[in-house]
């Protein structure tokens, strides 16, 4: 860490696009290795193989979208009220920004935050999760190479393998200006309480519990195509994945049984291997998880329409499961990191409303409707509360350029695209008098 604050003040004299270089170099070392470390973050996370590229993939995006940052970190200039005076709005680096990350994806999230936290002018201390370390190792030599190429401190980037320690560690060190947390809402609420006890500021991206909802005038196929990948993509462990799903009463048997049609057909194995759908969980304990949440749905007579049990094979594979469920179950309300779909109905679109934003948590949302007016008012103040609020494609999958992040238990961070930005700068706002008097602001005469 000392290593770090000290290459912190040389870093951030760098000019922004100077530092922007440095980050499309890092996209470009990356490129050359995608297909290399989309196997490698395949294989240690349990992610098919396809979405472990992609993720990859997304992290070079997030850096070839830092490079054109990197020139357009603007300020302000604000009309001044009192002659021959000009108000400015400078941007800063924060110094030092902590990044703790999630086993679930453990490059994209680093890319949202390291990059532009770089081009920032920031230095990054970057603590991946306990059970992806090769990963973790993988982009931080690559990425020193980068730095070592350019004649600067290494430590300009610095990484830590560990656990709970290292992380408690990032949250206490007054040196860390910022700290972006990927995690449980649980224990994202300890990292802010810590962080702000000294003061520093807290960037959560917490748990999601998403719907979607199928309105009576949607394209039940492009639904159906979407709830599938939303709901089993990443086997239920996005942040992001459908975890309930709202359909319209008269249109409810129609799309279960084309969805539960389709979770049959789901290609189980290897994620590497050609046409897998859905891999393992991602640890032993995840598949206790499941279980126990298994348990929990049938001690409490709910319907299991599809799956519900584990697959006795070697690795921690369990059936894509779909249940029939009451919105007011308690059950509802909880995140289950697995691919366990809840599905009720609804008969109106404001009940479906209530519905989405009857959770604690608050991420990402979507309605499948060929109504304007549905559409307008799903996006408007009295739609849904969520951070993320889609018109007809699924629940995950975002776009990088977009910020990224939601509201109410999900912790209120934003991340990547948009004006995210300016959560990893110190904004100054400036007022210069160039004249000989001393007007004083709101027409204030003091002597």
């Amino acid at each position: 860490m000392k290593a770090c604050s000290e290459a912190s003040k040389i870093w951030m004299e760098l000019p922004a696009p100077k530092r922007g270089e440095v980050v499309r170099q890092i996209g470009d070392a990356l490129r050359e290795k995608l297909h290399h470390l989309g196997r490698l973050l395949s294989i240690e996370m349990g992610k098919i193989l396809p979405e472990g590229i992609g993720e990859v993939q997304e992290v070079i995006d997030m850096c070839d979208f830092a490079v054109g940052l990197s020139r357009q970190l603007n300020g302000s200039v604000i009309p001044s009220e009192r002659p021959n005076h000009m108000m400015l709005e400078t941007w800063n680096p924060l110094g030092v920004v902590g990044v703790i990350t999630a086993f679930n994806f453990p490059c994209a999230v680093l890319g949202w935050n390291a990059c532009i936290a770089l081009v920032c002018g920031n230095c990054v201390v970057w603590k991946g999760a306990p059970t992806t370390p090769l990963i973790t190792i993988a982009i931080t030599k690559l990425v020193s190479e980068v730095f070592e190429r350019n004649k600067l401190p290494g430590a300009i980037f610095t990484s830590f393998c560990g656990g709970a320690e290292i992380g408690q560690a990032i949250a206490k060190d007054p040196r860390i200006s910022l700290v972006s947390f990927t995690g449980s809402t649980k224990v994202g609420l300890m990292v802010q309480q810590t962080v702000h006890q000294r003061f520093g500021k807290c960037l959560l991206e917490l748990s999601g519990n998403n719907a979607i909802i199928i309105m009576d005038d949607a394209d039940i196929k492009l639904a159906v195509r979407s709830v599938l990948f939303a709901a089993v993509g990443t086997a239920g462990q996005r942040c992001t994945t459908c975890r309930r799903l709202l359909i319209h009463e008269s249109i409810y048997q129609t799309v279960l049984d084309q969805l539960v049609d389709v979770y049959k057909q789901v290609k189980i194995g290897d994620p590497l291997e050609k046409g897998t759908l859905l891999g393992p969980l991602h640890t032993p304990e995840s598949r206790k998880n499941f279980e126990k949440g298994i348990e929990n749905i049938k001690s409490q007579a709910w319907k299991i329409l599809t799956g519900g049990s584990v697959i006795e094979s070697e690795g921690n594979f369990v059936q894509p499961t779909i249940v029939e469920i009451s919105p007011t179950a308690d059950i509802v309300k909880e995140e289950l990191f697995a691919p366990v779909l809840y599905v009720m109905k609804f008969q109106t679109f404001e009940e479906a409303v209530k519905i989405n934003n009857s959770v604690p948590q608050g991420l990402s949302s979507s309605i499948f409707t060929r109504s304007p007016e549905n559409i307008f008012k799903w996006l408007g103040p009295h739609g849904s509360d969520t951070g993320i609020v889609n018109v007809n494609i699924p629940t995950n999958g975002a776009e990088i350029g977009g910020a990224f992040g939601g509201e109410k238990a999900t912790g209120g961070g934003r991340e990547a695209g948009s004006d995210s930005w300016k959560q990893y700068m110190r904004r100054s706002t400036c007022t210069i008098n160039y004249g000989n008097e001393l007007p004083l602001a709101q027409g204030i005469n003091f002597g």
